[in-house]
């Protein structure tokens, strides 16, 4: 079923966390099913545990979502329950256009009925970006209450890709694709020349679900490459982690 999907490259995808591809033909149909996602996971998570933990992405596609979720799922979601974190960020204060707490906050949080203490944004103002990693590790370890060697379990993370195949800021040969032990970490992104603050692998695995969007054709050949990949995941990181979930 996953290889199927490389076939469409002009359509966009809803990946979820039972490894299922979903091949819708517009945006409006992504960030709608995506939307459905959400909502369901939500009321679930709520009903068998009390609250919904769920950690956002950057991009495009998730700012369109977002201003969905806001539009459409206000008064439907029950937003203080919900508790939001974010998968990765980049390594700016949240007064920067390119911070990705800011485009959540504008694009849903700023006009939804949730409470200011159920936000966990990323501390990415402290210049020292290891830091500002194990400041984000050290507050998702509290809320969850997980105890040190234990793996927190989102109730769903959302989750992107790049042309090159990257997904959070966990790009092709960068180090932290090797990362094991901890859950947050500063990975270098050489193409870029700084570092992104990210979830690692083992944490994003652990998730009951993960949500991935991929729209757009420029990503389509990083999508087959990912889907068919035999690789032990070290070039992309989305094909160890969909094999981890197949397991």
């Amino acid at each position: 079923m996953l290889q199927s999907a490389a076939r469409a490259e002009l359509r966009e995808y809803v990946v979820s966390s039972t490894s299922e591809v979903r091949v819708l033909t517009t945006p409006q149909e992504l960030f709608a099913a995506a939307a459905e996602e959400v909502v369901q996971a939500a009321k679930t998570a709520v009903q068998e545990r009390g609250c919904f933990t769920i950690a956002l992405s950057g991009g495009s596609t998730p700012k369109s979502l977002f201003h969905l979720l806001a539009t459409n799922a206000r008064s439907s979601l029950p937003w203080e329950q919900i508790y939001f974190f974010w998968s990765d960020e980049r390594h700016v204060p949240p007064t920067d256009p390119d911070s990705n707490y800011r485009m959540a906050n504008e694009a849903m949080l700023s006009k939804v009925p949730v409470p200011p203490g159920n936000v966990f944004r990323v501390p990415a103002e402290n210049p020292d970006a290891s830091a500002v990693a194990e400041a984000y590790e050290a507050e998702i370890r509290k809320v969850f209450a997980a105890k040190a060697g234990a793996v927190p379990k989102f109730d769903l993370i959302l989750l992107g890709m790049g042309p090159d195949g990257h997904t959070a800021s966990l790009f092709p040969g960068s180090k932290g694709l090797q990362e094991q032990s901890r859950l947050v970490i500063a990975n270098w992104v050489e193409k870029f020349q700084t570092d992104r603050i990210t979830f690692t692998l083992p944490l994003l695995d652990a998730a009951r679900c993960v949500l991935f969007l991929v729209s757009g054709t420029d990503k389509a050949p990083a999508l087959r490459a990912v889907l068919e990949a035999d690789g032990p995941g070290q070039q992309f990181p989305r094909s160890w982690f969909s094999r981890r979930m197949e397991n």
